[in-house]
């Protein structure tokens, strides 16, 4: 029975020593985890970041197109520089055609001709 006692602690003993000199794979693993959660993180960081540049590119390129291709409004007009507007008015006067006022002026043709209309309805009737 003392034998037995014994064989089991000296067993004990060496598995315990054992355990210092192998490696351990949890340790390992854990790393592992670790490295691969972070490559995660940094990679939808990037993607969050060119989600919003695209996002930001998409919000302020159809507000400008959509602008240009519609026939502004009157607060569209409001927004013309007054200088603008007297500038197209005396080239219209002048016999200047819309689409060369549009050219000198950096107006849209739909722009120039918001800005003409009450000059148009005039010269017309």
């Amino acid at each position: 029975m003392n034998g037995l006692i014994i064989g089991l602690a000296a067993a004990g003993a060496v598995f315990f020593l054992l355990s210092f000199f192998l490696k351990d794979r949890s340790r390992q693993l854990e790393k592992d985890v670790e490295e691969l959660s972070m490559q995660f993180l940094q990679e939808t960081y990037q993607l969050k970041k060119k989600v919003k540049v695209l996002e930001e590119e998409l919000l302020i390129g159809p507000s400008i197109s959509t602008a240009q291709k519609a026939a502004p409004s009157t607060e569209a007009v409001a927004g013309i520089n007054e200088i603008l507007k007297n500038q197209v008015i005396s080239l219209y006067y002048q016999g200047t055609k819309l689409e060369d006022i549009a050219k000198q002026s950096s107006l849209s043709l739909p722009q120039v001709r918001q800005v003409l209309a009450p000059y148009l309805i005039e010269r017309k009737g």
